[in-house]
């Protein structure tokens, strides 16, 4: 399951590619004939989300090579270094955009081939919406929250491709200052999503999960047979999978053979009923007194 979910992700990553590529292309030829500094900024922002296709296609392909004696959890979080080279990919193109929108504000040029300006925003809007839906669509399926990220990051692209509309029709109506400041809006556009995929990003290297997933690995280790109380439940991401460590608290008297059965119970539901869970540690604690303590030993090591 987990090498036909990298294979699908890497088909989406390299049609993706190819799709918000072309769109750059014939965005570039036409910042070439009107020298548009929007139309620039929204052509380098489209670039920038085709080429963090190439570190997650390479995050797909190492995640698919089987765990290690060294690498134990297997290669899964090189998801989370592709998402810090993407990062480092849209800070640049703001960058870029900014810097180009500031020195037309400095040095006013006039805008030439409007309409061509207007249709290559429309173009990069087709282009990255659908890139987009196919992204988020198929990053749902398999759980790829880093695939999703860049399908929202392609959607949030096709509105600023939409921003160049309004500087061309500004530029139309005399104000050829318009365009410079809708470049740098849409530097601000770059901005906003830089620091979505940098949070994102984030919440992944410390093991942030959705609380909304705890609670249900909860429910339904509570309703298991022959558990009677949950202790901890820690689940963290490994790539697109998930992985999670329980202690749940059985009858005393059951023989070691029993207390095991319960546990695979527990890790079997939780496998069957949390999206993309491939695999769970269940701990079994014997019921006792309040004030019991079994794992008193490791009180100096906790």
């Amino acid at each position: 399951m987990a090498l036909e979910s990298s294979s699908r992700g890497l088909r989406v990553l390299l049609i993706s590619f190819a799709i918000l590529m072309v769109t750059a292309l014939v965005q570039a030829v036409i910042v070439v004939a009107s020298g548009s500094v929007a139309l620039l900024g929204d052509t380098l922002h489209n670039v920038a989300d085709a080429l963090t296709a190439v570190p997650l296609g390479i995050a797909f392909w190492v995640g698919r090579r089987a765990a290690t004696r060294r690498f134990t959890y297997g290669y899964g979080r090189a998801e989370d270094l592709a998402g810090i080279a993407i990062v480092l990919i849209i800070a640049a193109s703001a960058g870029l955009a900014g810097h180009e929108a500031v020195k037309r504000l400095i040095d006013p040029q006039d805008v030439r081939a409007l309409g061509w300006v207007a249709a290559a925003g429309l173009v990069g809007f087709l282009g990255n919406e659908w890139v987009a839906r196919y992204r988020i669509t198929v990053g749902r399926q398999i759980g790829s929250a880093a695939l999703v990220a860049d399908g929202l990051h392609a959607r949030t692209d096709g509105f600023t491709s939409l921003a160049v509309l309004l500087g061309a029709g500004g530029a139309a109506l005399g104000f050829p200052i318009a365009d410079p400041i809708i470049g740098l809006l849409i530097t601000v556009a770059i901005c906003f999503v830089l620091r979505d995929a940098a949070r994102e990003i984030y919440h992944r290297l410390m093991d942030a999960v959705d609380p909304v997933l705890v609670d249900r690995a909860e429910q339904v280790l509570s309703a298991t047979s022959g558990v009677r109380r949950v202790g901890s439940v820690r689940l963290r991401w490994v790539g697109h999978a998930l992985r999670a460590e329980v202690d749940i608290v059985v009858d005393p008297a059951l023989s070691v053979v029993a207390a095991h059965t319960v546990a695979v119970q527990a890790e079997h539901r939780l496998i069957h009923e949390l999206p993309r869970l491939r695999a769970a540690t269940v701990h079994a604690d014997p019921d006792g007194p309040a004030d019991a303590d079994h794992h008193a030993v490791l009180s100096d090591h906790r």
